[in-house]
């Protein structure tokens, strides 16, 4: 039973990582989850809680980067509040469309929150534009976080 654990372990971990690109899976909380079903199969005797509490820690702040990497963008490029307003709902409004609604759904929110302002049609696509180059930059933070989650578990479960 336990080599079963092992490899849903591994393809929780393997799927996570996969999961911090494509935004349809939850990325960063199936690698926790991987890596802590590895320690409890290992009766926490290597990876024990503080090594958990930071893996832990870590997997948090890439899950907070997720949802605010789009307002930060859109910030960036000195969008209004309500195309700031726009781009956060945009994020949780795409999450139950799919890969499209989370591709578009902050953009969408962003230039329609500055359309709201009175700001332009092109003034409006460039805070989108910004909205949208916040979420591919908070991707790649958190692909380096889950890359970081994953070689802290290696080095203590090879050391420990």
């Amino acid at each position: 039973m336990d080599i079963a654990l092992y490899c849903l372990a591994a393809v929780l971990i393997v799927a996570g990582v996969a999961g911090t690109i494509l935004p349809a899976l939850p990325g960063i909380p199936m690698i926790f989850g991987g890596i802590w079903l590895v320690a409890a199969l290992d009766n926490y005797e290597r990876l024990g809680l503080w090594w958990l509490v930071v893996i832990g820690a870590l997997g948090t702040l890439g899950v907070i980067v997720d949802f605010v990497a789009g307002a930060m963008g859109a910030k960036r490029v000195g969008a209004s509040q309500l195309a700031l307003w726009g781009a956060t709902v945009g994020t949780i409004v795409g999450m139950f469309f799919g890969l499209l609604g989370l591709v578009l759904g902050p953009f969408l929110g962003a230039l329609a929150g500055e359309l709201m302002a009175g700001n332009s049609v092109l003034r409006s696509a460039h805070v989108g534009v910004g909205t949208w180059l916040g979420l591919l930059f908070g991707t790649l933070v958190k692909l380096v976080i889950s890359f970081i989650m994953i070689g802290l578990f290696g080095f203590v479960m090879l050391l420990g």
